[in-house]
């Protein structure tokens, strides 16, 4: 029995439109008077349900999808879809929840469940791994990303911990987020979408030794680089040379994959239709920043200038889970033809590309202003434009692929 990734994907994409139209309302709340809901909860909501409903949930997908292509009928199949169910009961019941009461008993028990069930896939999927060749480079990425998503939840339990206990530091507060958010999209998120990638352009240590240089090069960075969230709290001389050292790292690591991987696959890379040469050119460009970003970010004068302007934050966590993760989702998606594309698709993913880089720009550009504190007039109303951008392109898209055709749709 095949594992039916489609019907999967179709929640994904849906979950993907509610995370985009929670971004909306809470745009439309900054920008206008809008007195129903707690922006705060509605934060929140939105937050936890695109890590779990929308990334987290179509990361599993993907990764059943690879593995049951690869072994076939030798998975479990109806335990990978009892674990896919969980997940999306936890992910809506935290969506509600959070809305309703914020951090309460319901929102607290269904984060909880998540982490377990997030646990469980991890043991099941890193089982079957495996059996995989040894020489599957995938296999090393996919098993470091289960690794990162495992250990992330520890800084979800202390935050959890400070909340119930009412006992909340701020310093210590920042940090388990920090945590939280670094072991997620820098680990799970990242390290998932990079095996992904290597699994679909089929990248091998035999056509270049670096592709799994560069493996080994992030996995040991990983680590020390969380600590580019904390630099504005006091760390040690050796602790901070350190977390200069990770950020060198990736960027090495970064650019000269990227220079690998165009000179041994440029061939296969330019077959692609246009439309999905300009999104994975889109997410290679929003890594590229990332990487010199998080460089530059090791400046202390720098480093205290962007963690002062909340601006600067969203417009990174947008950098990343937008331009780079969900983008790159979309991509191999329809790369793939796990759902097949056709014209209408391609304009919506198309629009909530453009959607997102106006997004990131206008970010960018409230983010330098408030360091001279100079205001931008109708900036929340810009952010608000952009916004309805972002959600009438992934609206098309979600529309247009769990709509049932008649006939089969090509790029």
């Amino acid at each position: 029995m095949n594992f039916n990734s489609k019907f999967w994907l179709k929640f994904s994409l849906l979950n993907l439109l509610i995370v985009a139209l929670l971004g909306l309302l809470m745009r439309y709340k900054i920008g206008f008077e809008f007195p129903y809901g707690n922006q705060k909860s509605l934060q929140h909501s939105h937050s936890h349900f695109a890590f779990s409903g929308w990334i987290s949930h179509t990361l599993m997908v993907l990764l059943i999808a690879y593995l049951s292509k690869k072994k076939g009928s030798g998975i479990d199949l109806k335990k990978y879809n009892f674990i896919l169910t969980a997940n999306l009961f936890c992910a809506y019941g935290m969506l509600i929840s959070f809305i309703i009461q914020g951090y309460g008993a319901f929102s607290i028990a269904f984060s909880t469940a998540s982490l377990l069930v997030s646990y469980a896939f991890g043991y099941c999927y890193i089982k079957h791994l495996k059996s995989l060749p040894s020489d599957d480079l995938t296999k090393k990425w996919f098993t470091a990303a289960i690794f990162f998503n495992i250990i992330s939840s520890l800084g979800t339990f202390f935050l959890a911990y400070m909340m119930i206990t009412k006992n909340i530091h701020q310093e210590e507060y920042l940090a388990s987020i920090y945590y939280y958010l670094h072991f997620q999209y820098n680990g799970w998120f990242f390290f998932a979408c990079m095996g992904l990638l290597y699994g679909f352009l089929n990248l091998k240590k035999t056509d270049n030794h670096f592709f799994d240089t560069t493996f080994r090069l992030f996995f040991f960075s990983c680590l020390p680089a969380y600590f580019l969230s904390t630099l504005w709290a006091d760390l040690p001389v050796w602790l901070y040379g350190l977390t200069v050292l990770a950020a060198i790292i990736q960027v090495i690591a970064w650019y000269k994959f990227l220079f690998i991987l165009l000179n041994t696959k440029r061939e296969y890379l330019t077959n692609f239709p246009y439309f999905l040469r300009y999104i994975l050119l889109f997410v290679a460009f929003a890594v590229s920043i990332k990487v010199l970003l998080q460089l530059g970010s090791t400046i202390p004068s720098v480093s205290k200038l962007a963690f002062g302007f909340r601006p600067i934050v969203i417009a990174y966590l947008h950098l990343v889970l937008l331009a780079i993760i969900s983008l790159f989702l979309l991509f191999y998606i329809y790369a793939n033809h796990l759902i097949h594309s056709n014209k209408k698709i391609k304009l919506g993913v198309i629009l909530f590309s453009i959607g997102v880089l106006l997004n990131e720009i206008i970010l960018a550009v409230q983010g330098i202003a408030s360091f001279s504190y100079t205001l931008i007039p109708h900036v929340d109303i810009a952010l608000f434009g952009a916004a309805v951008v972002l959600v009438s392109g992934i609206g098309i898209t979600a529309f247009y692929s769990i709509k049932k055709v008649k006939t089969l749709a090509v790029l």
